[in-house]
């Protein structure tokens, strides 16, 4: 392949240096949150005065410190409370600014400042619960270098910012830079190490017409590119944005807290009165009875409840992201570990998705060479790993490809174009393609677990191409971790033949398999299992189980095998293309759905226990203080044991991959 003068010229400088390792997620800091700052300066000014008055320092010095404390800890909650009030909804939080004004218009300025800090700190844990969920995957964005070398019709280059290059620029890769722009390789020849968005453990060979990402690392050789999508379009910044939108989602058991949040506040603060105004008609001392209404305020006050639930599905949602998984909604996150039933698509899901021609079965005159070129001149403009397994075998035999015109494809079925003035259909055996020659050579490819693609040329039989694909090698580990999670094996549903399909479910561990499927058949497939009562998980590659995937209870994607179309279709995007990574995802769902469990019976014990305590008897203030606030932090920092790498390993049921807990 000729290469132009500036690839030429690239290609004969000295190599660079090492190409730099891909940067590390960028991480918030604690102190970078304003709710971190805020419940600091809260903390130290209330220590700072608690020291001052346990030495026996002056009024006017403990004072002013207790007053910044409440300041600095209650005033952004206090406006959200107040702002909330104007459109009639009542928010706990300014709940708690009052509760701790009220103990100190009764003298108990410590206790109040008390219920500040700690109110603060949980607020504070919550904020870091979010951004760490957004860091999480926000570093993907440091991976695609700030400027590009666009060349300039002239022939010239220059430098230009990455976030200003349009579709149709075309743009130089040098050895060692990352790719600053999806698009396809005009010339030059290289590895690409994609394993930052697809996870493959080797760099993959590009030439002429294949894609590349944005942020991958250019090997030892020059491409030139073409722009494909623009800077905001890109496989990366689609990520960011699907986990940003995810993150801004509630999920339905949070949605049910916070519709009983308004109801439970309004009755709280109804309670709170007659608590207050009962003892005073019956002759209590004012003192005595704003005390006890307030330190009941406080603690039946339902902030550990309203933090129970977003926290541990925000972290799953981010530790899935950091490996490869892309969760779109908390929705999709608490659903995912509600499934009882799995069905897997085969090419692509359960194997490697890159099936080799093994045989050519030429007919009527026609030479095997003549028949790979046709069939991969029509499947050229396919994105079905068995076209661009045609393809790949037609270049690998160096043959000349006729140009194709009119190119069509009909999911499930198969291709269609005009070559060379014929009409070429490539695609599975049917009624209408493996009638007169070619029934033979189709029932001995599929008798030998080939799978059998008819080349129909104007409408009679040209040959027949047999293909083999090879099963991923954690496909069995993964069948076995999903039949463990859901009690039941997974279901095969694949549109390729019986004997292919009953092949590889020997080899995987599979007894359930429905081959021969085109996409309506696995959508009914995947219904039949619903209407018995299951909750159906389906795993495909996004392109020919788009309904069934849109059918399921929960659609998890393949990314490699078309990345645009699974982030548009599926539920949840596997985007470094480990099948591991789906039994993963359901058992880091389902811990997650437990941890929400089991911060809400933390903060209802808590609530029930104060509340009974303060009503039946004599709860001291700063007591209900810490046990109310005590079990906000603990319920905030149990969803926060998500975000730990422990918490992804452990989420697998180690037994049946076969490995051992590190």
């Amino acid at each position: 392949m000729p290469a132009t003068p500036a690839s030429s010229a690239l290609l004969t400088r000295p190599p660079g240096p090492a190409a730099p390792a891909p940067p590390r997620p960028r991480r918030t800091r604690v102190l970078a949150l304003p709710e971190a700052r805020w419940a600091a300066v809260a903390t130290a000014a209330f220590l700072a005065a608690l020291g001052v008055q346990l030495l026996g320092g002056p009024g006017w010095a403990a004072g002013p410190l207790y007053a910044a404390a409440y300041l600095a800890g209650g005033w952004e909650p206090a406006l959200a409370g107040l702002a909330a009030l104007r459109v009639r909804t009542l928010d706990v939080d300014l709940l708690m600014v009052v509760a701790a004004l009220g103990a100190a218009a009764i003298g108990e300025v410590v206790d109040g400042a008390l219920l500040i800090v700690i109110f603060a700190t949980s607020g504070a844990l919550e904020a870091l619960a979010t951004a760490r969920t957004a860091d999480s995957v926000r570093g993907l964005l440091d991976l695609a270098p700030a400027t590009a070398t666009r060349l300039r019709e002239d022939g010239g280059e220059e430098a230009v910012p990455t976030a200003e290059l349009a579709v149709g620029d075309v743009v130089l890769i040098r050895p060692g830079e990352r790719v600053g722009a999806d698009g396809t390789v005009l010339d030059g020849a290289s590895e690409v190490d994609q394993s930052t968005i697809t996870g493959e453990p080797l760099p993959a060979a590009k030439t002429v017409g294949h894609e590349v990402y944005a942020g991958t690392l250019n090997g030892s050789g020059a491409l030139r590119v073409r722009v494909a999508r623009d800077a905001a379009d890109t496989v990366i910044a689609r990520i960011v944005a699907l986990v940003a939108e995810a993150s801004g989602t509630k999920a339905p058991t949070q949605l049910f807290v916070e519709r009983i949040e308004q109801r439970y506040a309004a009755g709280l603060v109804a309670a709170t009165l007659l608590l207050f105004a009962v003892p005073l008609v019956l002759g209590a001392e004012l003192d005595g009875a704003l005390l006890r209404a307030m330190t009941f305020m406080i603690v039946a006050s339902p902030c550990a409840v309203v933090l129970a639930t977003m926290p541990p599905l925000l972290c799953a949602i981010a530790n899935a992201g950091r490996h490869g998984v892309l969760v779109k909604s908390a929705v999709v996150m608490e659903r995912l570990g509600q499934v009882d039933a799995v069905a897997l698509d085969k090419t692509g899901t359960l194997t490697e998705g890159t099936p080799r021609v093994t045989e050519l079965r030429p007919l009527d005159g026609v030479t095997a060479e003549q028949l790979l070129a046709l069939a991969a001149a029509a499947e050229h403009g396919s994105e079905h790993p068995l076209g661009r397994a045609v393809v790949a075998a037609a270049r690998g035999r160096g043959l000349p490809l006729p140009p194709a015109e009119g190119f069509t494809a009909t999911p499930g079925v198969g291709v269609r174009a005009l070559v060379d003035g014929s009409v070429v259909a490539v695609g599975a055996p049917g009624p209408h393609r493996s009638r007169g020659p070619a029934a033979a050579p189709v029932a001995e490819l599929e008798q030998a677990g080939r799978t059998a693609v008819v080349v129909l040329r104007d409408g009679e039989p040209a040959g027949v191409l047999g293909l083999a694909d090879r099963p991923r090698g954690q496909a069995a580990a993964a069948v076995r971790a999903l039949a463990v999670l859901t009690g039941r094996p997974p279901v095969l549903l694949t549109g390729d033949n019986p004997r292919a399909a009953d092949r590889l479910a020997r080899e995987v561990g599979l007894t359930d398999v429905r081959g021969g499927l085109l996409p309506h058949d696995k959508l009914a497939a995947v219904r039949d299992l619903a209407a018995g009562g299951h909750r159906v998980l389906m795993v495909g590659d996004g392109v020919n189980d788009a309904p069934a995937l849109a059918a399921a209870h929960s659609g998890v994607a393949m990314g490699r095998a078309g990345a645009d179309l699974a982030l548009e279709t599926a539920d949840a995007v596997v985007v470094r293309d480990e099948l591991a990574a789906v039994p993963a995802v359901v058992a880091l769902s389902r811990r997650a759905r437990r941890l929400v469990v089991q911060n809400l019976v933390i903060a209802g014990s808590c609530i029930a226990v104060l509340v009974v305590w303060d009503l039946a008897g004599t709860l001291p203030l700063p007591l209900g203080v810490a046990g109310h606030e005590g079990s906000t932090v603990i319920v905030g920092l149990n969803g926060l044991r998500l975000l730990r790498e422990r918490a992804w390993r452990r989420a697998l049921p180690h037994e049946a991959l076969g490995r051992e807990e590190s």
